[in-house]
């Protein structure tokens, strides 16, 4: 085994493994992760994403993937759906756990990098 100094993407990796390895019932697939960036991303921007907008988005599954990924982001307490004024559509929202999350990826980040 060589003894070169690990990248700080590689640390930044192991950081994360740690914080999933804390909170285990709280740790997404590739899919829910895609779908919970994208939440985050729309709300942190101020554009509301709809229900729809996400089980549309054949690039990370089919609609019925999509949509129990979204059950479970809802059901772990990472996001929150508000209908609309009619009732028809609903507003994907992130959660302050979400946020949280966020929050605890960038200390990893930021740990990372002072370690370089």
């Amino acid at each position: 085994m060589s003894n070169t100094k690990q990248s700080p993407y590689l640390r930044f990796l192991n950081l994360i493994d740690a914080l999933d390895r804390i909170n285990p019932g709280k740790k997404l697939d590739a899919i829910e992760e895609s779908l919970l960036d994208k939440i985050v991303t729309s709300a942190h921007a101020k554009q509301p994403i709809l229900v729809g907008d996400l089980i549309s988005m054949a690039d990370l599954g089919s609609q019925a993937t999509l949509h129990s990924r979204l059950k479970n982001l809802s059901a772990m307490g990472y996001i929150k759906m508000v209908a609309n004024e009619d009732g028809r559509k609903k507003e994907v929202l992130p959660t302050k756990a979400a946020i949280k999350r966020y929050e605890e990826i960038s200390r990893c980040l930021e740990k990372a990098v002072r370690s370089a």
